[in-house]
């Protein structure tokens, strides 16, 4: 497994834990970072021993405090344009994953970092979370796909009095407000993560992965459209070795040994 400057790769059965360890700099997302995270999911893109992804930071304070800041400091608009375009090119890879990606969110979850909650599937937050877009605070705006996701998570009006303000709120208010789906003690959530993403592992990769392609693509679509991606997606699961497997395994009251093909 390569090792990397600024993130932990760890296996657990076929779940994968990548962990963003920059923690004197509350796991802030600078451009090296930003590179290894793209790779990392670039390389997993296809194997076939991984049926769900946890994202979490190192330590106790942050998820992921936001960007580098002294790297924003000498951006122009040439600069600025470029850097946006990586981040939201990792964002779009995360989302499009082929397994499901969680966000266990320990603590900060700031800019960058709240931007990369969002691209994940579920987010999982801390008691400890507090989460937000601040970047007006800094004279520029989200900049990761905040703008578009957070208002497609929470509404027009949550979203926007969340970025114009900059506000920070709490995990509670973000569960509230539909920004993150489910709130535990800061000691439980990665026993939390791992137990939902060892759920979600168990079950049939293949359709797995075509539910999470219809939501997603649905999203975007009108409903008519999106019940045509679900119509094909069904017929090419009702084809699978893995459906034989889930009828029979019911029909015997057994557990099913999906093999993802």
């Amino acid at each position: 497994m390569t090792e990397y400057k600024n993130i932990l790769v760890e296996k657990k059965d076929s779940v994968l834990i990548v962990t963003i360890n920059r923690e004197r700099a509350l796991n802030a997302l600078n451009k090296e970072t930003v590179g290894e995270l793209q790779q990392v999911f670039s390389y997993y893109w296809t194997a076939k021993d991984i049926n769900c992804v946890i994202i979490t930071g190192s330590g106790d304070k942050a998820f992921v405090a936001g960007a580098d800041i002294p790297e924003l400091g000498d951006l122009d608009v040439r600069s600025g344009t470029d850097l946006s375009a990586n981040g939201l090119y990792l964002m779009k890879t995360i989302q499009n994953f082929p397994r499901p990606v969680i966000a266990a969110i320990n603590g900060f979850a700031l800019g960058g970092g709240c931007e990369l909650a969002m691209a994940c599937d579920i987010r999982l937050a801390s008691e400890k979370a507090r989460l937000g877009q601040p970047e007006v605070n800094l004279g520029i705006i989200p900049g990761y796909g905040g703008t578009q996701r957070l208002s497609r998570l929470v509404g027009r009006g949550k979203a926007l009095q969340l970025i114009l303000t900059g506000d920070m709120i709490d995990a509670r208010e973000a569960f509230r407000v539909g920004l993150v789906d489910e709130v535990y003690p800061h000691e439980e959530l990665m026993t939390k993560a791992l137990e939902m993403a060892g759920k979600i592992a168990s079950k049939a990769p293949l359709a797995v992965s075509m539910a999470k392609e219809c939501i997603n693509r649905g999203l975007d679509v009108s409903l008519a459209h999106g019940c045509d991606l679900e119509k094909a997606n069904f017929g090419q699961v009702c084809g699978t070795g893995d459906k034989n497997e889930g009828i029979e395994a019911f029909m015997e009251k057994r557990q099913p040994k999906f093999t993802g093909h």
